[in-house]
Formats: structure tokens, C-alpha cells, sequence
């Protein structure tokens, strides 16, 4: 067994070049407790028969047909159950085109992709689970084609998110199919914009800051504190970086997953379900930001993939990482590669099957929060092997809160 597969070293390199201890890393996965959030109240809203509702939201949706730029694509997973198991693969979207996306007047072409979620929904509908990849991963990417049917040279080494921005969802479909062997049946891209508008529309997040925010070079400044924020504060806060914690990008991964996180609990709290202009504001954010493929091209049909997760029960819906590790090898400083584990988790997949309870012993469901003490890394890295309980998982909260820039 190589070093990486034990996990990686103490220490890591940081933006300003100092060495640093590296916390242990809670992959939380919210960004897909939010996209589950959204379909459960879909679900909700067209299993009420609200048709004008339905059929503005659908007239909200971006549909894009990538079919004829993926090749060679595995077989679709058959079921002797009346419905098939589906594979939804969700990737946020950073890009700067559009209005309100360009937050940090970034240059240059194309969108980056700091998120991608593989969400698998049992063909019996009992059972759900979220498969986060990290972004920092390095893979063998394939080649993949343009829209115009341009060939995009593959790689080696190469990381993860590089896909998306090349050659958008197509690319990291085309990416993930060649590396997993399993068919993605629907996918999802969630942008910039509509996420400050889903902010905005259920009355801001509260966050807490533990100190002044002030980044000049990207535009940034918020005050310490702890209260509600919104519109393009609550943008920028979920994309400080170098300010904040310990300056890192998992320490800002952490600080977007708490964001998130309330902001899930919120969508589904009384105070906006029980809230009608609310819950169709936030509906109406929502859709507008999402590009979808020709399956999903309505309300109707993500409701109804909605339902099928509401009748599992967020509670009951697990999200684990793919088994990784950081690279030891020189110049690969802050990358991670997936340990040998991972092909058992894309043979769950493929085989239709829910999580071993050795790979889930570590996970999350959807219901759960960042902070609250529940729950130890998924699959991610520490200065134990992958999955080991921590000896004070108090400390270990603290110290990755601090890391992150929340309050402790």
C-alpha cells in the first residue's frame, strides 16, 4: 500500500507558503441536501396540482441536449422493479457569464465546477445515496467533443474540475462515465446567481463571523458578526478565501457546506413551506438557475423524481465522499487521488445496491447539520486511516471550524 492510501501528511502547504497542520476534513455534501431540498418541494408543489405554478417554473428551466457529445457510453442499468434505478449527476456552476454570475471580475471564458455529486436513487425507491468527488481530484480525463463536435484532448494527471471548465456538463459526464463505468441518466448544473437569488428569496442565512472579512483584491468586505446576510454579501462570504481561516480551499469548502446547510434547514422549516410566497419565490430562484437535460425538462418530471426521494425521507438519504487521499508525490501539493475503495462504491452503483455498512460508517444523511457534532469524515483524509473514528471529536470540530473561518 502506497503512502497516499494511508492518507496524507501532516502538513500542507497554504497561499502564503507556511506549512500548516491540516485539520481533520467533514465533507458535509450540502450542496446536494439543497438540489434533494428543491426536488422533495417540487414534488410537493406539482403533487398538489398547482399547474400555473408548474408551468411558469418549467418555463424557468435551461434545457441542454449533450447526447451527441457523449461516446461510448456504458449500458443503462436494468431492474426487474416497475421503475429503473436512476444516477443524477448534480455540478455547480461558477461562471462568469450573465447577469449578477461575475461577482469577482474574473476574465476569460468558460465556467469552473467546484462541485459534483453523483446521486443514486434505488430502483425500489427504499434507498438514496449522494457520492460527492472532490474537485481537487486527479484523474485520467478522456477525450471528450465540443457542442460544435470538436474533439477536447484528454490528459493525464489531470484535476477533476478541468473537465467542466474545457468542455462543460458534457465533459464531466463523458469524465465520469469513462472513470466509473456507470450511465448518468439525468444531470443538474446549479449557478452563481440563482444561488444568491435562493438566498435572497427565503429572507437571507444567518452566519457566524468571527472576524472583519476584507479581501481588496476580489472586492470583498464584510464586518464580523453574527446575523442574516443576503445578495451579494452572502455571495461573497461563501466565496472568501484567502482572508479567512487558514486561507485554504478546503477551509472554504467548509464555510460553503455550513452556508448551505442552513440554508437547506431553512427551506424545509416551517417558516417557508408554510409560507406560500415564499416557497414560490424560492421555487421560482431556483428554476431559473438550473440547466437540465431533455429528461427533466419540466416541473412535472423533477417532481416527480422529487417525490421519489421524499417518500425515502432526507433523513434516510446517505452522502458518503469516493474514498480519497492527498498526493504525496512532489508537486502535487493539495491534490487528492481516490483509494482502491472507490471502485466498491461505484459497484453499489452499478449494481443497484445501498452502501455497505463498512462505507457508510462514517456518512451523513440530509438531515443533518455542519456543527452539530454528528457524524466523522466520509472517505476523506486525516492522520488516521480513512474511516477511523477520532479520539475527540469535539477538538477535531473546533480546530476545523477555526480552519474554515467559522465560529467555533
Amino acid at each position: 500500500m502506497s503512502d497516499a492510501e494511508h492518507g496524507p501528511a501532516e502538513t500542507s502547504s497554504t497561499p502564503d507558503g507556511k506549512g500548516r497542520r491540516r485539520g481533520r476534513v467533514r465533507k458535509r455534501h450540502v450542496v446536494a441536501k439543497v438540489v434533494v431540498a428543491t426536488l422533495v418541494v417540487l414534488g410537493m408543489v406539482t403533487g398538489l396540482s398547482v399547474v400555473f405554478i408548474a408551468r411558469h417554473l418549467s418555463d424557468n428551466l435551461t434545457v441542454l441536449d449533450i447526447s451527441d457529445q457523449l461516446t461510448d457510453r456504458p449500458d443503462k442499468a436494468r431492474s426487474n422493479e416497475p421503475q429503473e434505478p436512476l444516477n443524477i449527476l448534480v455540478m455547480g456552476s461558477d461562471t462568469r457569464d450573465g447577469d449578477g454570475n461575475n461577482i469577482d471580475g474574473l476574465t476569460g471564458d468558460g465556467a469552473r465546477s467546484d462541485t459534483t455529486i453523483l446521486m443514486h436513487l434505488s430502483a425500489d425507491r427504499e434507498h438514496a445515496y449522494g457520492v460527492s468527488i472532490p474537485r481537487d481530484s486527479l484523474v485520467t480525463r478522456p477525450d471528450c467533443k465540443t457542442k460544435d463536435g470538436e474533439t477536447i484532448p484528454g490528459g493525464e494527471d489531470e484535476m477533476w474540475n478541468t473537465a467542466f471548465a474545457l468542455g462543460g456538463p458534457a465533459c464531466t459526464i463523458q469524465q465520469f462515465e469513462q472513470l466509473t463505468d456507470v450511465r448518468v441518466d439525468h444531470f443538474v448544473v446549479v449557478d452563481f446567481a440563482g444561488f444568491k437569488d435562493m438566498v435572497d428569496a427565503i429572507d437571507g442565512v444567518e452566519v457566524c463571523i468571527p472576524e472583519d472579512i476584507e479581501d481588496p483584491a476580489h472586492g470583498i468586505s464584510i464586518p464580523a458578526g453574527t446575523r442574516e446576510i443576503r445578495g451579494k454579501e452572502a455571495l461573497n462570504y461563501v466565496r472568501a478565501r484567502y482572508t479567512l481561516g487558514d486561507g485554504s480551499d478546503i477551509g472554504r469548502i467548509q464555510r460553503q457546506q455550513a452556508f448551505i446547510a442552513a440554508m437547506a434547514a431553512k427551506v424545509i422549516s416551517g417558516g417557508t413551506i408554510a409560507r406560500f410566497d415564499r416557497l414560490v419565490g424560492f421555487l421560482n430562484a431556483a428554476t431559473k438557475s438550473l440547466i437540465v437535460d431533455p429528461g427533466l425538462e419540466d416541473v412535472f418530471k423533477i417532481g416527480r423524481l422529487g417525490l421519489g426521494f421524499k417518500n425515502i425521507g432526507l433523513d434516510n438519504i446517505k452522502f458518503v465522499t469516493v474514498p480519497w487521499a492527498y498526493d504525496t508525490r512532489e508537486g502535487y501539493e493539495g491534490r487528492v487521488v481516490w483509494l482502491p475503495e472507490a471502485d466498491k462504491v461505484w459497484q453499489r452503483v452499478l449494481d443497484d445496491e445501498p452502501l455497505s455498512r463498512r462505507l457508510t460508517s462514517d456518512a451523513i444523511d440530509a438531515g443533518q447539520l455542519p456543527g452539530s457534532g454528528s457524524g466523522t469524515p466520509s472517505g476523506g483524509a486525516s492522520g488516521s486511516p480513512s474511516g477511523s473514528a477520532s479520539p475527540d471529536p469535539d477538538e477535531d470540530l473546533a480546530a476545523e471550524r477555526e480552519a474554515a473561518g467559522l465560529c467555533a
